[in-house]
């Protein structure tokens, strides 16, 4: 429900019903993340890694939203669907990487869990390191060529080429 209700807040933000499902594209493949990390670690699924998952979506979505807004923004001031994502996934890249490492660094201490009493919260931080790895590299991939298939064939049948 948490999705559905971030989808709608996505398209009256965006006035599009495509951006906010190519947003919520970057997910599946955090959940997945969180999912092989947790079993790499022996951890349960528990009320701290699923607060662990939330974060994780905020992240991962905030990340694709920079590439989408991004484009978009280049888009609509002229340049080409192909060049307007090319630059963005470039300008975008350092400060995704740079919020995905900084928390995955940051988490590592909590992750592992050797301080008297933290060992309640490392599954909420393996959660998140888990989603993050896989979504990170998944997300500058996915999001812009999916932006670029969307997109990309309104413009092409605005030119009057055959898809």
């Amino acid at each position: 429900m948490s999705v559905v209700l971030v989808y709608l807040i996505l398209v009256a933000q965006f006035a599009s019903w495509e951006d906010p499902f190519i947003i919520l594209l970057a997910i599946p493949p955090g959940l997945a993340g969180v999912l092989l990390f947790l079993l790499a670690t022996g951890t349960t699924l528990n009320v701290m890694s699923l607060m662990g998952v939330v974060m994780m979506v905020g992240i991962v979505v905030s990340n694709s939203i920079l590439i989408v807004e991004f484009a978009r923004h280049l888009h609509h001031d002229g340049k080409p669907v192909q060049e307007a994502v090319s630059l963005a996934s470039r300008m975008r890249l350092r400060p995704i990487l740079m919020t995905s490492l900084a928390t995955v660094l940051g988490m590592i201490p909590m992750a592992i869990g050797a301080e008297p009493g933290s060992e309640q919260y490392a599954p909420l931080a393996r959660a998140i390191i888990g989603g993050l790895l896989v979504s990170v590299v998944i997300t500058v991939y996915l999001v812009p060529a999916v932006y670029l298939i969307v997109h990309g064939k309104g413009e092409q049948q605005a030119q009057g080429v055959p898809s």
